[in-house]
């Protein structure tokens, strides 16, 4: 669908980028895409697989799936030997879970 929708600009108008869902992830949308001389700007699938580097939009979605595969601090605390983010508690948290009761005033006001 997104390469009919493509079709329908004129040929005077400059793209930049196009934006799509992952459901665009086709290489029919892809190279639509590239025809246009346009930036993809498509997740890729949770499942998705390398693809042949056959044409340049084969080779900038392997490039966008490398890229987006390992995202996250998570990441960076395996890579960097950054410590991964601690749970924050604050007291009312550590009042109840030491089994120190609450004083009434505290539940009134």
């Amino acid at each position: 669908m997104l390469p009919e929708l493509l079709s329908q600009i004129p040929d005077d108008v400059e793209i930049g980028a196009v934006t799509a869902d992952g459901a665009c992830d086709t290489r029919r949308c892809h190279d639509a895409i590239a025809d246009l001389g346009a930036h993809a700007v498509i997740p890729p699938c949770r499942n998705a697989r390398p693809w042949k580097p056959s044409t340049a939009a084969a080779i900038a979605r392997n490039e966008a799936l490398r890229a987006s595969k390992y995202p996250g601090r998570r990441h960076l605390a395996k890579v960097e030997r950054i410590p991964p983010p601690k749970p924050r508690r604050d007291k009312t948290y550590r009042d109840i879970s030491f089994g120190n009761a609450l004083p009434v005033s505290a539940c009134i006001a």
